[in-house]
């Protein structure tokens, strides 16, 4: 009998460890994405730029970008006196129940040595890699290619959404 009892337990605690452990996990991934997009691009242009709405339940950090149709970085543009200025940027804050939009001359995700042409309506996987908690978590964004031509408005409803 006395064994019965300790086995149930540790079964329990088990469970309970379980749950945390997943709970914590849950509140690594609290990053939701919107309205995630990329600018589409001509054969022979080799570079062009990824945006979208960062919104972190918890204070995060975006650490890094990563994409198979392209090498990424995370990038500002700024006006600097009476000229407008990129710059990679090593990490970008993500504070709590706030958005923070990847945008057209502001930040945003910069695609270089592009394996091919964007064509509007195709979908270009995004990994960002989010610092929070202490711990750095991949999340996988699918971004709509737009025309060329696009800005940060775009259609209501499209995009990617993550929770």
């Amino acid at each position: 009998m006395q064994a019965k009892f300790v086995q149930a337990k540790f079964h329990a605690a088990t469970l309970a460890a379980s749950f945390a452990m997943l709970a914590s996990g849950a509140a690594l991934a609290q990053v939701d994405v919107s309205n995630a997009w990329v600018r589409g691009t001509v054969p022979t242009q080799t570079a062009s730029g990824a945006f979208m709405v960062l919104h972190a339940h918890e204070n995060a950090k975006l650490v890094g970008v990563s994409s198979p149709v392209a090498a990424a970085e995370l990038h500002e543009m700024k006006m600097e006196g009476n000229v407008m200025r990129m710059r990679q940027v090593q990490s970008l804050d993500l504070p709590k129940m706030q958005n923070v939009e990847l945008k057209p001359g502001g930040y945003h995700v910069m695609l270089m040595d592009l394996k091919g042409p964007l064509k509007k309506g195709d979908t270009v996987p995004i990994t960002l890699k989010i610092e929070q908690g202490g711990k750095v978590i991949e999340q996988k964004v699918n971004a709509e290619v737009r025309d060329m031509t696009a800005s940060a408005a775009g259609p209501a409803g499209h995009g990617d959404h993550k929770h």
